[in-house]
C-alpha cells in the first residue's frame, strides 16, 4: 500500500481516537495535523514547503473572513436573549393561549422553541431553558413524562436548522469553500460562490416544515391518547381578554421584530450576515434593557425612535455635503441625522450601563468570549489538519473512494450521512463541520446529479440535528438529563424523543427526494 494512503488512514483514525478520549478538540486537530505533517516530511511523503502555506491560509480563511465575524455577534445576541428571560414570557403567554386545548402546552413549547431557534441559535441553552421553564408545568398538569421531555428536546434542537444559527454560518463557510474547490477541479476557473444568505434561505422552509410536523404529531397524540396531554381546566386559566392579548403582544412582538430585522435583512439582500448579526446583538441589548422597565424602557423606546428617524432620513434625503450645491432641506436633514445619531448612541450607552448594573452584560460578554474563542481555536486547528490531510493526498483518496462506490452519488451521500449521523453521537457539530465536511463535500459536489451546495448543506444540518436527538448519545439528551427532576427516568426521555427522531428522518428523506423544498426560495431571493 502507498505510504501516503497509510498516513491518511492513520491520521484519521488517530484523530477520532483522540477526540473520543476527551482531549481538547482544538489541540487534537492541530496536534494531529502537526504530528503527521512531520511524519510525512520525514518519510518524504509531504513536501516541507507545503506547511508554509499555513500562515496565509489562516490569515485569508480565518482572520480576514468577514462571515466568521458574525459568530461572536450572534452568540452575544443569543446569550443576551437567554439571560433577559424572553423565553419565560413567551412560554407563559403561549401556554395560556393554547393551554385550554389538549396538547396545547406541547404546541406552545414547539412554537417557542422555533422562535428561540430563530433568535438565539444556541441548542444547549435553548434545551436547558425550555426544560427549566416548561417541564415542571407540563408534569404538574398531568402530561406524559415521555411526551413532555421529547417535545422539549425536539424543540430545543430546532436551533440547528432554523436560521440564523451558528451551525448554518459555519456550514456556509465550509460548504462555500468546498463548492469553489469542486468547480475549480472541474475546470471552472471562475467559480460561482455560495453565500450564507442562500443557505439561510434554503434552510428556512425545511425548518418550518419540521415545526409543522412536530405540531401535527402532538395534535394526533392528543386525539388518540387524551390522557397524555390534557388541557388546562378553564377555571384555572386566565381569561383571554384584551389585557391578556396586550401582554401576549408585548412578549411576542420584540423578539419577532428582532427576528424579522436580522433574518429579513439577510434574505432581502439588504445586509450581509455579519451586518445583520450586529443589528441583532444591539437589538438584543435594547430588548434586555427594556425589560427593566421605568426610565430604561422609555430610553430604549426613544433610542429606537431615533433609529427609525435615521432610516427614514437616509431613505428619503441626499446627505452628501460634498456637493457643489446642497439644498437647504438636505442640509437640515444632515444635521437632523447627526442629532438622531447622538441620541441613539446615548440610548445604547444607557442600555449597556443598565444591563451591566444588574450583572447581565458581564455574563453575556464572558459567555460570548468563551464560546467564540473555542470556535476560533478549533478553526485554527482544523486549518492545520486539513492542510496536512490534503498534502498527503487524503482528499484525492476520499474522492476516489466515493466516486468508485456502486450506485453513484446517492450511495456516496447515504454513506456520508450515516457517518456524520454516527459521529454526531460523540462529536459536537463544530468538530464535524471542520473535520468531516471539508473532506467529503468537494467530492460529493463534484458528482453529476448533485443538487448543489445549498441542498447538501441543509441535508448535513438536518442530519446533525437528528443525530443530536437520537438515544442514547444525543447531545440534547445530555443537556436535558442534566436539568430534569430525578423522578423522570432516563428511559422516559429516550422513549419520548424516538417519535421526533422518526419525524426528522422523514423530513430528511423528504428534502432529499424533493430538493425544490430547499432550492426554491434561494432561487427566488438570490
Amino acid at each position: 500500500m502507498d505510504m501516503s494512503i497509510i498516513l491518511v488512514i492513520s491520521m484519521f483514525v488517530a484523530l477520532v481516537g483522540l477526540l473520543l478520549s476527551g482531549f481538547p478538540v482544538a489541540f487534537t486537530l492541530g496536534g494531529t495535523g502537526l504530528l503527521f505533517g512531520l511524519i510525512g516530511i520525514a518519510t518524504g511523503t509531504l513536501d516541507a514547503t507545503f506547511l508554509e502555506i499555513l500562515p496565509n491560509r489562516l490569515f485569508g480563511n480565518v482572520i480576514r473572513n468577514e462571515l466568521l465575524f458574525a459568530i461572536p455577534l450572534f452568540v452575544a445576541m443569543g446569550v443576551m436573549l437567554e439571560k433577559s428571560n424572553v423565553a419565560e414570557d413567551l412560554l407563559e403567554n403561549m401556554g395560556r393561549l393554547f393551554g385550554r386545548l389538549r396538547g396545547g402546552l406541547g404546541i406552545s413549547v414547539t412554537l417557542v422553541g422555533a422562535l428561540l431557534a430563530a433568535s438565539t441559535g444556541i441548542v444547549g441553552a435553548t434545551v436547558v431553558t425550555m426544560a427549566l421553564l416548561s417541564l415542571p408545568t407540563m408534569l404538574r398538569r398531568g402530561y406524559d413524562q415521555s411526551l413532555a421531555t421529547g417535545s422539549i428536546a425536539a424543540a430545543g434542537t430546532l436551533g440547528q436548522i432554523i436560521p440564523p444559527s451558528i451551525v448554518l454560518i459555519l456550514l456556509a463557510d465550509v460548504i462555500s469553500s468546498a463548492w469553489q474547490q469542486a468547480q475549480l477541479d472541474a475546470g471552472n476557473f471562475s467559480p460561482s460562490p455560495m453565500s450564507a444568505g442562500e443557505l439561510f434561505a434554503g434552510a428556512l422552509i425545511p425548518g418550518l416544515i419540521l415545526v409543522g410536523f412536530y405540531i401535527i404529531y402532538q395534535v394526533i397524540i392528543a386525539v388518540l391518547k387524551p390522557s397524555s396531554s390534557p388541557a388546562i381546566p378553564r377555571e384555572e386559566g386566565e381569561a383571554l381578554d384584551a389585557a391578556f392579548y396586550g401582554r401576549l403582544f408585548l412578549a411576542l412582538a420584540p423578539p419577532m421584530v428582532l427576528i424579522v430585522a436580522v433574518l429579513g435583512s439577510i434574505l432581502a439582500g439588504i445586509a450581509t450576515p455579519t451586518e445583520a448579526a450586529s443589528v441583532g446583538a444591539i437589538g438584543a441589548i435594547f430588548l434586555g434593557a427594556a425589560r427593566l422597565g421605568g426610565k430604561t424602557r422609555l430610553t430604549v423606546i426613544l433610542s429606537l425612535a431615533a433609529l427609525v428617524g435615521l432610516l427614514v432620513i437616509a431613505a428619503t434625503m441626499d446627505l452628501r455635503m460634498s456637493r457643489a450645491v446642497v439644498p437647504d432641506a438636505d442640509r437640515m436633514a444632515y444635521f437632523g441625522a447627526a442629532l438622531l445619531t447622538i441620541l441613539f448612541t446615548i440610548g445604547l450607552g444607557w442600555a449597556l450601563l443598565q444591563t451591566h448594573r444588574i450583572g447581565v452584560l458581564g455574563e453575556v460578554m464572558r459567555s460570548t468570549v468563551r464560546i467564540s474563542t473555542m470556535i476560533y481555536a478549533i478553526l485554527i486547528g482544523a486549518a492545520l489538519f486539513s492542510l496536512v490531510f490534503r498534502g498527503l493526498g487524503g482528499d484525492d483518496a476520499i474522492e476516489g473512494m466515493l466516486h468508485g462506490l456502486p450506485g453513484g452519488q446517492w450511495t456516496a451521500i447515504l454513506l456520508v450521512m450515516v457517518l456524520m449521523f454516527i459521529l454526531g453521537f460523540f462529536l459536537d457539530f463544530i468538530e464535524i463541520t471542520f473535520v468531516v465536511v471539508p473532506v467529503v463535500a468537494p467530492a460529493l459536489l463534484a458528482m453529476d446529479g448533485t443538487y448543489g451546495p445549498i441542498w447538501l448543506g441543509v441535508l448535513i444540518a438536518m442530519n446533525l440535528q437528528t443525530s443530536f436527538l437520537t438515544p442514547p448519545f444525543g447531545f440534547a439528551l445530555f443537556y436535558l438529563r442534566g436539568v430534569v427532576p430525578e423522578s423522570v427516568p432516563t428511559i422516559a426521555i429516550y422513549k419520548g424523543v424516538i417519535p421526533f427522531v422518526i419525524i426528522q428522518l422523514l423530513a430528511l428523506l423528504l428534502i432529499a427526494l424533493e430538493p425544490e423544498l430547499v432550492t426554491w426560495l434561494p432561487s427566488k431571493l438570490f
